[in-house]
This record gives structure tokens, sequence and C-alpha cells, in this order.
């Protein structure tokens, strides 16, 4: 609260603070412009009296205004100590002030005009904020306030005159400008009607003409255009690449200077709410979208490396259509049992598969499926990826002590029909999902192993006990994604022996399709992706070898010779079909044999 310092103070801050007049503070605190240093000295305030710390001092205005800044400055003298004002010994010049693109670029244009505020340098961990001289001080001290809740720094106040305050503008966004001057337009003219639409949720602004800001909205844009699931932005020793990841190959797509590697850090950093100044720890967070009228929400991480912060951006389409069941391409015959499990009163559905193989996607239909006014459905996730309406949705959060299990636990207490666990990672986590579907409720959750059969075993391993696993299990769907072929540019081809001997001659037809690459596909001969899928039904007969806990590879052929269908069994389907071709089933399975 304004007047308050007493509780910053407890704290241990280390930001200086220009005493108010006749306070009793000791020190106070002076920008020399020679060495641009904040500097202390000892001060012996005259008869100091008692001032009441509830309401802020705002003085009123002079006719004649008085030295440009002095408003400013003395209505920030009763503010806490976060907000500092050191004001200059004489009058400042650009010439002696440090001009650090990472803090420049942290705000767009407009902003800064607008508040009369901008982040120029940092020293000893406090930004360097100019200040123009305004009509409201009292907007001022709040844009101040604001600003440092953003950055999650304390921030020094520098005023100056109107006219200095905008040439400090000029000169750091020309500045920055020069230092992204190589940075190419990505995709012309489309791609800039592309990110006038382009609306981030940031705290400060969206109206920004600054080079790295239209970067930032061209890669973000331009990814959503192109069907991006993932961002990848890498630093290297002498620049930096950005790689998208579509239909889940990554393509290279720009390789920017490393010049600009500090700016479009901290840019997004700034976006998704991070702390700019921590380079020594991973961090995530998110930025909310709106391009062109889609809303896509995107999760960014940071990881600190030898040349720098790698960051990675996925990207979910919130406003994207959820697929039931019959729209994921389940084959008629895996899809029928999967629905008639579904329909089951208890026990535990398990989907498994490397990450991004659409394992949330298949959940999210079969609770789509389920989700009617009869029943209470519940889910525990990490992250909450797609609202459901009329599904109550918890998101895990470590920091708080909000796990899997603890959320597991909670929700039997909810009175629930349905529960879908994201993920089961531990034995404590299985323990209750298994008890929960031996007590009368219906439990999805997904599991990382390379096949069905495979799922089974990694519960045992993880020290449940196999007649537990045996007697909840209903099913185990395991499941890849492989990538369409583009309609326009495919082409046919024979099927070599080295084909065929490679997919154990599941693959009759003597001609198949072959990806070629056109501007339909962006050149990679591929355009979506499709499901391939291998389901194991636990009867009595395999339900007596989990327990009996045989290794998975005879659960397995117990499986097929009960008629399951592998994955290549299901992508062998998919390439006479010529919906994919042999060498994306071959990529998704290889380690599947």
């Amino acid at each position: 609260m304004f007047g308050s310092n007493s509780s910053t103070r407890g704290r241990g801050s280390s930001v200086p603070r220009i005493p108010p007049r006749n306070s009793q503070t000791p020190t106070s605190t002076r920008f020399s412009k020679a060495t641009c240093r904040w500097t202390k000295s000892k001060t012996t305030p005259p008869n100091p009296r008692p001032r009441t710390p509830e309401k802020p001092h705002l003085p009123s205005r002079s006719p004649t205004g008085g030295r440009a800044g002095d408003r400013v400055a003395e209505s920030l003298t009763d503010q806490p100590a976060e907000v500092v004002t050191p004001l200059p010994a004489a009058p400042l010049r650009i010439e002696d002030l440090p001009l650090d693109p990472r803090w420049i670029g942290s705000v767009p244009i407009p902003y800064a005009r607008r508040a009369k505020v901008l982040p120029f340098a940092e020293h000893e961990g406090v930004v360097q904020v100019a200040v123009g001289e305004g009509e409201d001080p009292t907007a001022t001290i709040r844009e101040l306030i604001h600003l440092r809740a953003v950055l999650k720094m304390p921030v020094a106040a520098v005023p100056m005159p109107p006219a200095l305050f905008e040439s400090l503008v000029n000169r750091g966004y020309d500045a920055l400008g020069s230092a992204l001057e190589d940075v190419p337009d990505l995709a012309g003219e489309g791609l800039d009607a592309l990110a006038q639409d382009l609306v981030p949720a940031d705290l400060l602004d969206a109206e920004d003409d600054a080079p790295i800001i239209r970067l930032v909205n061209g890669l973000l844009s331009e990814a959503v255009k192109d069907r991006a699931s993932d961002i990848h932005i890498e630093p290297y020793e002498r620049g930096l690449a950005v790689r998208f990841r579509v239909d889940g190959v990554l393509h290279n797509v720009l390789r920017p200077p490393k010049a600009a590697q500090a700016a479009l850090t901290s840019r997004i950093k700034i976006q998704a709410g991070l702390d700019i100044a921590e380079k020594r720890i991973p961090q995530d967070g998110r930025i909310a979208l709106r391009v062109a009228g889609r809303e896509v929400d995107v999760r960014v991480s940071t990881l600190p490396t030898s040349h720098g912060e790698r960051i990675v951006m996925r990207l979910l389409d919130k406003g994207g259509h959820l697929l039931t069941l019959p729209e994921l391409g389940i084959p008629e015959l895996e899809r029928a049992a999967i629905e008639k499990m579904i329909q089951s009163p208890h026990g535990i559905l398990l989907v498994t598969g490397p990450t991004g193989s659409g394992k949330s996607t298949t959940l999210y239909g079969a609770l789509t499926t389920l989700n009617t006014a009869e029943r209470n459905i519940i889910t525990v996730e990490d992250p909450v990826e797609y609202q459901l309406a009329g599904v109550g949705q918890i998101q895990v959060n470590a920091k708080v002590g909000l796990t899997f299990a603890s959320g597991l636990r909670a929700i039997l207490r909810q009175d629930p029909d349905v529960i879908m666990v994201g993920e089961i990672r531990d034995r404590e986590t299985a323990e209750i999902a298994i008890q929960a579907s031996l007590t009368g409720h219906l439990v999805f959750s997904t599991l990382h192993t390379n096949d069905a059969a495979t799922a089974a075993t990694r519960l045992i391993d993880m020290g449940v006990e196999p007649f537990l696993v045996g007697s909840s299990l209903i099913g185990i769907l395991a499941q890849r994604l492989v990538r369409r072929l583009c309609p326009h540019c495919r082409r046919e081809a024979e099927v070599t022996a080295a084909v065929q001997e490679e997919l154990e001659s599941v693959i009759a037809a003597p001609v198949h399709f072959h990806p070629e690459g056109c501007d339909k596909c962006l050149g990679t001969g591929y355009i979506g992706r499709v499901g391939i899928y291998e389901l194991i039904v636990v009867d009595d007969a395999l339900r007596d070898l989990i327990q009996a806990g045989v290794p998975s590879s005879k659960l397995r052929d117990a499986a097929k010779s009960k008629g399951m269908h592998t994955l290549r069994d299901s992508g062998a389907r998919l390439v006479a079909q010529g919906v994919t071709s042999v060498e994306e089933v071959l990529r998704v399975t290889r380690m599947d044999l």
C-alpha cells in the first residue's frame, strides 16, 4: 500500500530509497550522470517529525511547474521502497545513460510513450526506468508499480523533461532496431497481415512496432498458420536457430542474429510472466493469444544452456474442435470394443504411448462420449489442455502439494462416476487409481510404454501387486500418430523387397504412395496426422496371465492369438489405403518389433 515501507524494509530489501523531507532516514540516494551509478551519502535531517503513513503525500502543482521531474519526485518520496527516485545532480544527457536492448525491448513503444516510463538499464539488481514529466504524478507512480510487478524486479525512477524522455525513447528503440536489422521478414505481406490480429495477453500493451516485438509476433502467427505444435528457439555459440514442429517433425524456419538473443528471450519471458533476470534455472509460464480470431494457449519453457536460454513454446488451439471417438480414425473393430469398455461401471482403461502420440486427445474423446447429466466426471491433469463443459478439471500444482496422488484422493470424496488421471507416474498414484476402480469407479489414465502389453508389467514394476493389476484392468490401448500423405502431391511407388522384409510382408499391395512435396504441404509431402492403434481387451484368460506376473512378451503373444492387431498391422492398413507412407509407419514403430 502507498505510504507504508516498514514491511518492505523488514524483508531485507536492498533497494535504495530517497527519504521524504524531514524524515528520520539517515541516508539519501543520488544518480551520478558521470558514472551512471547510485551513490549513498549521510544526511542529518533537522527537527524530524512524524508523518502519517496511511495517506501518501501528493503535493499540489506549482503554477510554474517547477524543475522537470520535481512533481513526480516529490510524489514518489512517500511510496514503497521498491519504487526509487534518484534525482540527477545535474541535467542529464542521453549520451551518459547506458542503453541495454534487453530492457528497452521489454516494453512496446506505444506503452512507453503513453505511460512516460521506459526501462533502459540495470544496476545491482535494480532496473533503471526513465520517467517523463507528466500532468498526473499519481498515474506515473501507478505505472512504476505496475512495471515493477511485470518485470518482477525493483525499479529506480530517473525523472527527466518530456523532450529528453522522447529523445531517449527514439534513441533506445533505434539501437534495438539496429541490433535486429538483419532479421528477415518471415513470410512477407501474408505474415504481416496475420500478425496484425495477434493480441498477446501482455500486461503492458499490444500495439507495438519495435523490431523485436514484430519478430516474436511473426513467429507466433507463422507457427499457428503452419499448424505447428511447438516453437523451438535454440541459442548456439555464433547464432540462433528457430524451428517449428509440424505434424510431429521439426523443421528449420529462421536463423536470427546472435545480437537478437537477449531481446528475443526477454520479450518472450515478459509475455509469459517469467523472471527475465533469472537465467540460472528453468522456468515455466503461459501466454494467451488470439491469432486471426483463434484463441491459442502457449506453454513456455526455458532451459539454461552454455550459450544462453533455450525456449520451447507449445501451442494449444483452445478453440479447436475436440474429436469424438468416431472422428479419431480408430478402426471399427477396435472402436466398438473401446465404446463397450467405457460403458463399464468400473475398471481401468489405460492409453499408452510416447509424449505427443495423442493419448490425451483419445481420453478427451472418451470423456466427451460419457459427458451427460447422469454422470459426475472429474479429472486431474498436468496441465489442463482443453476445457470440457460439464467436467470438473483439476490442475496439478506441485508447489502447493497438489499432485496426481493427492488430487485423486480428493476426487474420491466428490462422489465421482468417471475419473481421469492425466498420467500414472508412481506407485502411490497407481495404487490409488486401482483402488478407485475396484470400489466402483471407471478410471482412465495414461502410461509411457512402447506397446499395450508392456503397460501391465510397468504397473507391476512400480510395486503394485499383480493380482490388483489383473483385477482392475479392462483394456489397454497403445497408439502412435503418423503423418497423412498430402493428397495434392503424393505419387505411386513400388514396395521394395527391403521394405517388405522390414514390415514382415504385412503389406500385400505391390504399390503404395510416396510423399513428394508441394506448396500445399509446405514441401513436406504430408498434411495432418492420423492414429494407428493396438488394443488389448483384458478377458479372464489374459487377467490370469497378468496376475501370474508373466513377461510382457507372453502377454503380447496371447493377445495376438485372440485377434489383437499390432501397431504395425494398423499402420500397414493405412499404407494400403494410401493414407500414409511406408516410411511413416517405420518411423513410429521401429522400436516396437
